[in-house]
């Protein structure tokens, strides 16, 4: 059994305890290639549940040529900007486990808050939805499509896991139907999951291997000790570095001032109001207000399906950063190449807000209303 040793795998501020990685390989190695492992990780919030799942997406990858990364944390967001349900395939291992990376998903939705509290019913909807699309694309077809045979599934979650967000996680454990369930814990017992298969209904048979873990950080005690995260401010740093994908990686930006003016002086795509279908979600706004609604914001670039059981594909995030109303026209900036921007035709406005450090730049005014536009058709 080849596995990377824990040099490979140690950063700065990451420490792998031999019981993840035990447990990591369990789930890689302890069955044939055919179906592959499908591994669910749960435990409460700032427990190490997104550092677990990237160490076994590394273990996965020395087995299996790419593995798909079902991403439920909307709040947190591992491959994406915040506020996406996604479905993401890797097949390069990641040696830092403490740096985040971004990655142009293999399909997603633009959920449009940070929680799902505000609508469990479309929030679950989604998720259900992107894992449809892994089983009829890794699973159901193997044998007509021999290239995506042996592609495993790791599906990180939410820490919160008391009240209906554990109502939640349990109505997605019953719906994917995991191989391997890994429960991370810590030493608050009132904070941890219910011991055992705590999914299962009296009188069903447990299917999944449960494996759990502790929290990887203790104390002199050996007790878990919990990582506060800044879950503000890595969000706004996620949303910056999705939108410095605007410009070329060797083009000179290194601090919050440069991206700043860089946005302010970045052409805009410029999209007729006619061509689009504006869509708020979690909350109602009257027709007269809706382009004031829009202006400086972050909003969802989606393909509109035709078909009531689909839902709209979202291409990417969007800056609508002025809005023209005697040439009703929107002026965004984003990241998505014009290709894909040439299919969107639904503006999806949520809670995901530009970042005030981008907004209170000392001395950066941006050209709003700026003749040097891109035409999104």
């Amino acid at each position: 059994m080849a596995s990377l040793g824990h040099d490979e795998l140690q950063s700065a501020n990451i420490f792998i305890p031999e019981e993840w990685s035990d447990a990591a390989d369990t789930i890689a190695y302890d069955s044939t290639t055919s179906p592959p492992p499908v591994a669910f990780v749960c435990g409460p919030k700032n427990s190490g549940k997104t550092t677990f799942s990237r160490l076994l997406l590394n273990v996965l990858l020395q087995r299996y040529k790419k593995v798909a990364y079902l991403d439920t944390d909307v709040g947190q967001t591992e491959f994406t900007p915040p506020g996406l349900l996604s479905l993401t395939t890797i097949d390069k291992i990641t040696s830092d486990l403490s740096i985040p990376c971004l990655k142009t998903p293999e399909r997603c939705f633009f959920f449009g808050d940070i929680s799902s509290k505000r609508d469990p019913k479309t929030y679950l909807a989604y998720i259900f939805a992107l894992y449809d699309h892994y089983r009829r694309t890794y699973l159901l077809n193997n044998g007509e499509s021999p290239g995506n045979a042996g592609v495993p599934l790791v599906i990180n979650t939410t820490g919160w896991v008391k009240g209906i967000g554990y109502d939640i996680l349990v109505d997605i454990l019953k719906y994917i139907s995991p191989t391997h369930v890994v429960k991370i814990c810590i030493s608050a017992e009132s904070k941890n999951l219910p011991a055992g298969a705590f999914w299962v209904d009296d009188g069903d048979a447990a299917v999944a291997t449960l494996i759990e873990v502790n929290s990887a950080r203790q104390d002199s005690f050996n007790r878990s000790v919990l990582v506060q995260k800044d879950a503000r401010l890595l969000r706004d740093l996620r949303v910056m570095a999705y939108f410095r994908q605007c410009f070329p990686s060797d083009m000179q930006i290194t601090t919050i001032k440069e991206l700043s003016r860089a946005l302010a002086a970045h052409p805009p795509y410029e999209i007729p109001v006619s061509s689009i279908k504006i869509k708020h979600l979690h909350c109602e706004v009257p027709k007269s207000e809706v382009f004031y609604s829009l202006n400086a914001t972050i909003v969802g670039l989606a393909v509109d399906s035709e078909y009531s059981e689909s839902f709209p594909d979202c291409m990417g995030l969007g800056i609508v950063r002025a809005i023209d109303t005697l040439k009703h026209v929107l002026y965004v900036i984003t990241p998505v190449p014009k290709s894909s921007m040439q299919k969107v035709d639904l503006l999806l406005q949520g809670f995901i807000q530009i970042p005030t450090c981008l907004l209170q730049v000392q001395g950066c005014i941006s050209p709003y209303m700026s003749a040097d536009v891109l035409p999104s058709a």
